[in-house]
Formats: structure tokens, C-alpha cells, sequence
């Protein structure tokens, strides 16, 4: 099991490895170690830390709760969460002392403003590789305590590029999802109909199986959506080609920095490698529409996410950047939000047709990678450059996935970002598997290496002791309602592929509200069924067989 040293001990680093470290110890020793190390708090990452006294508790509940049967897949496992995100027996602060003073008595359902994660009262969060150089933001300290190796995922918010600017800075995964997909209730929200809750992972494999294990629609948020019915109305596309077509920018814009246009120019020559094909695309379209989005009314839907609260509390109560980037609401009129809806939704169709052709959009996770004194000279223009390649996606309703992507020439991570459209996050995850899966590479700034897998590339998936592969089909694909079965115990994702020309597809005459998909191999009518290979561990089997009936 590939490790940490904590000095006088080892503590795993991905879910995976905490699961199989908490299946054998009765204490919770190895989170009270963690939470030792996070005591010195030298990243201003940390708001709030649980106590020991809160950690045993829950120790205790769910391990109670684990008594009784009930399949627990994050056992154990520790992560941290945004302070926008309501965590019953905290205050929710958003980065604002005064605005969250006394603790919330329930968990959010999955239990901002700016990408440069210096705004808080807190302290600037420092990047995890270079203290003079921002961190990313607003999900600053999410990103910052996960590169470290302190948790092995953690929860975020995007509406502009929170949950993919860090990542790129601190040298994570970090998972978009479509909006709705995962509950925004009990969150402060930014923009309520354009933010989402994101994920960040040191691995692909934990990205993927935090959004499956959160995601699902809550009657409790007006703006959630189910991926079962709307993938399927949305006739989301089938599986990736071996050689896909990704969009890139025909012109890019670096603001006159050239690091990390070289990094963006190697990442490039790597895919030719890969065998996928690029083609420039002018995208003015998506620069126009990510524009309104700071410039427009939409700064009206943040001021009326805490407009009691901004009109309540001294001017000095509140960043002043942050202040004026929301007091911006004052100048806009009911006319002029419509107009620029209108003017939205023309963009939006237009850019549809451009890029619909397209298996994905490449782009750079952040044209600049500023420093500390930056923020100070500019804070407002520094911020913007950032979302040069982020704040249109949520106004498309895409998904999108930020990668690690090497190094710049002065030792400096470089992420590129995986675009897709709606409920398109399994497409995305099996690019960056291809992307990611060619060598070794760090996971954040522990220094631990690690492969990513993508059984695509060998001879056959490689079977685990212990375990064994399974094909699934239909409803247990990855991204629809019963892949949860497979997830929830421990199955990995080996590969995507068809069956021999022989088979029919059926749906089984089985209990519950879901049909359950069924694979027969017939001599007449056959044809070529897709289908997934998954990893099983062979003590899981009888309880997930137990499923289909």
C-alpha cells in the first residue's frame, strides 16, 4: 500500500487505502493522528477542526450504525468540506466570522466568491507547493488540505471555476459536475442556479466514486436533478472512440505570461501521442458568454444570497473586493436581466452547434498561475484572467474535470480541464484515465507517486487477488442509478467494451421501482452489447448478486 510517512508511522493516502486500514483497527486512531497534523494549520487551510471528543462520537455512531448491517463504502474515511457547506455542530462561515456565528444543526445533503482563495479573514490560503503563489479559490483550503495528504477527498463549490482553478494550482483532480447532480441543499450559495457542489481527489478513481456515492436528487433542492431521467431524455452520446476529437483554442490567451503557455503547448504534444485528434476552434462564442457572468446581472443572484446579511453589517464586515464585485447588483435592472438572458441563450445555442461535433473541449485549467503580490497590485484583474477558461460552463450547463498535466520550467504544477456537456462525467473520467495513465505521476505535493489504470492500453484487465472481473450492462453502468451497488462495495472500473455479436439485452422481472438489466446470448439476433468490466472483491459478491432479485 503506497504510504505517507507521518514521522513515528504510515497513514494511507487515497479512499481505498483508508477503507483498508479502517477495516481492521476497533479505534479511531489513525483520524485522531491526522487531526494532530492538522493542528499547525500553517496554510490558513483550516476554519474549523473537529475535536477528539467529535471524532470519537462518530466514531461510535457509525460504528453502530455498521452493527446493524448497513453498508457504509466511506467507513472511516476522513475529508474536509468548504465552509459554505453546512456541517451540523459548526458554524457555517462562508469565510465570513460574522455571518455564520452559531452551529448548524443539521448536515447539508452532500455532507463563494473568486478563484484566488486569498479573501478571508482567515489568512491568504498558501498553494501547497509555493507559499508566495495563490492557492485557488474560492475552494482554497478544500484543494489545500487534500494536495497535503491530510484527506483523501474533499467537497468544494463551483460557479465560476472554484472547483477546477485549485485543482490546477495544487495539483489535484477536480470534478465538476453537471448542475443538480449532486444536492446543493444546506449550502451558501454564490450564484443559486449556476453553482455546484465539485469534488477534489488526488485520484481519478476517488473523484469518481465520491460523485457516485453523493450524487442523486434531494426533493429538498429545487435546482436538483436526477441522471437516471435526465441522461437518458438528454440522449447523452455513446462510448469514446479510440481516437477522439477534442476542440481547442485557436488563440490563446495568456496575458502575457509564457509559462504557462509552454506547459499548455507540451500538454498538447502529448496527446499526439495518445492518437487523439485537435482541432482549433475560435472560441470568442464561449469568451462572450463567460463575460456576463461578473459583468452582467448575474452579480444580482449573489446579492440576493446574502442580501439580508450585506445590508445588516458594517462595510468592513465584508472583503471589500468581494463587496464591491456584489454591491455591482445596485447598477442592473429587471430589464437588463432579461436582455441578457436573451442575449445568453442565443450564445448558448450558437455555441452548441460549434461545439456540439466535438467528443470534448481541452482546455488550460488557468491561463496565469499568479503570486501573492499579484492579488495585492491587481486583486480584481488577476481574478478574472483566471476564469478566462472556466466561468462559461456552468452558464452551458457542461461538466467539466481538471487533470494534472505536468510541470512548468520553474517546478510549478500545470492542469488542463476536460469539457464535456450534461451528465457527460464518465466520458470525461475515461479521457483523463487514457490522459493520465501513461507513467507514474505525484499525487498533490505529498510526493508519493502513483499509476493511474486504464485497462484499455494492455493486453486485459488485471485481475486483483481475491477478486474477480463482472460485466454489467445497462442500469449498472457507470453514471446511472445502480452503478451504486457495484461502488458502495468497493468495485473498480477495468474497462469499457462489447460483447461477441451474439447477444439480446432484457429487462429482468425483478422487486423495486427500477428495472434491472439482464444479458442473454441467443443463436439468431444477436448483435454487440456494451458493456463494463468491473473488479470485485469475491467477499462482496454474494451481497451484490443479491441485489438482482
Amino acid at each position: 500500500m503506497t504510504s505517507y510517512s507521518t514521522g513515528s508511522e504510515e497513514q494511507p493516502l487515497t479512499i481505498t487505502q483508508w477503507r483498508e486500514v479502517q477495516r481492521t483497527v476497533s479505534e479511531p486512531t489513525h483520524i485522531l493522528s491526522l487531526l494532530e497534523r492538522a493542528q499547525p494549520n500553517t496554510s490558513n487551510a483550516w476554519i474549523s477542526l473537529a475535536t477528539p471528543e467529535q471524532i470519537i462520537t462518530q466514531w461510535e455512531n457509525i460504528t453502530a450504525v455498521r452493527s446493524q448491517g448497513k453498508d457504509l463504502p466511506l467507513f472511516g474515511v476522513p475529508f474536509a468540506a468548504k465552509d459554505n457547506i453546512d456541517a451540523a455542530g459548526f458554524c457555517t462561515t462562508a469565510a465570513c466570522p460574522s455571518f455564520g456565528t452559531e452551529p448548524v444543526a443539521t448536515d447539508s445533503t452532500v455532507f463563494a466568491t473568486g478563484l484566488v482563495g486569498t479573501r478571508s479573514p482567515y489568512g491568504a490560503v498558501a498553494n501547497s507547493f509555493d507559499p508566495n503563489r495563490v492557492s485557488g479559490g474560492s475552494s482554497s483550503g478544500s484543494s489545500v488540505v487534500v494536495a497535503q495528504g491530510l484527506v483523501p477527498f474533499s467537497l468544494g463549490t463551483d460557479t465560476a471555476g472554484s472547483g477546477r482553478i485549485p485543482a490546477g494550482f495544487n495539483n489535484l483532480v477536480g470534478l465538476k459536475p453537471t448542475r443538480g447532480a449532486l444536492s446543493a441543499h444546506g449550502v451558501v450559495p454564490a450564484c443559486r442556479s449556476l453553482d455546484c457542489v465539485s469534488i477534489f481527489a488526488l485520484t481519478l478513481e476517488d473523484a469518481d466514486l465520491v460523485l457516485q456515492l453523493a450524487e442523486g436528487y434531494d426533493v429538498q433542492d429545487a435546482y436538483s436533478r436526477d441522471r437516471a431521467s435526465c441522461a437518458t431524455h438528454k440522449s447523452p452520446r455513446g462510448a469514446l472512440p479510440s481516437q477522439p476529437t477534442l476542440a481547442i483554442c485557436s488563440n490563446p490567451e495568456w496575458f502575457g505570461r509564457t509559462e504557462q503557455a509552454a506547459a499548455y503547448h507540451d500538454a498538447l504534444t502529448k496527446t499526439q501521442t495518445l492518437g487523439w485528434k485537435l482541432e482549433p476552434v475560435d472560441f470568442t462564442p464561449l469568451f462572450s458568454l463567460a463575460s456576463l457572468l461578473y459583468e452582467g446581472p448575474w452579480v444580482a443572484e449573489r446579492y440576493a444570497a446574502i442580501e439580508k446579511f450585506i445590508r445588516s453589517v458594517p462595510a468592513e464586515a465584508v472583503d471589500p473586493v468581494v463587496r464591491s464585485i456584489i454591491l455591482k447588483a445596485e447598477k442592473f435592472s429587471a430589464a437588463d436581466l432579461f436582455a441578457c438572458e436573451y442575449h445568453r441563450r442565443d450564445l448558448s445555442c450558437e455555441i452548441e452547434k460549434i461545439f456540439g461535433q466535438y467528443d470534448a473541449l481541452l482546455v488550460p485549467t488557468a491561463p496565469t498561475f499568479p503570486s501573492m503580490q499579484d492579488l495585492k497590485d491587481e486583486p480584481i484583474v488577476a481574478n478574472s484572467q483566471l476564469g478566462t477558461y472556466t466561468n462559461f460552463v456552468n452558464f452551458l450547463d457542461w461538466s467539466a474535470l481538471a487533470i494534472p498535466a505536468g510541470w512548468r520550467g520553474n517546478g510549478l504544477p500545470f492542469g488542463i480541464t476536460l469539457i464535456g456537456g450534461a451528465w457527460e462525467e464518465p466520458r470525461l473520467l475515461e479521457l483523463a484515465r487514457r490522459w493520465m495513465s501513461d507513467a507514474p505521476r505525484l499525487l498533490g505535493a505529498t510526493g508519493v507517486e502513483y499509476q493511474e489504470l486504464f485497462s484499455g492500453q494492455s493486453s486485459g484487465p488485471t485481475v486483483a487477488p481475491n477478486s474477480m472481473q463482472l460485466a454489467v450492462v445497462g442500469a449498472h453502468f457507470s453514471g446511472f442509478p445502480l452503478n451504486r451497488d457495484l461502488v458502495s462495495r468497493g468495485a473498480t472500473f477495468l474497462t469499457a467494451t462489447t460483447t461477441a455479436p451474439c447477444y439480446q439485452l432484457f429487462a429482468l422481472h425483478t422487486t423495486g421501482p427500477l428495472s434491472k438489466p439482464g444479458l442473454k446470448r441467443v443463436t439468431d439476433g444477436g448483435e454487440s452489447i456494451e458493456v463494463e468490466v468491473w473488479n470485485m472483491q469475491l467477499d462482496q459478491m454474494g451481497s451484490f448478486l443479491g441485489t438482482v432479485e
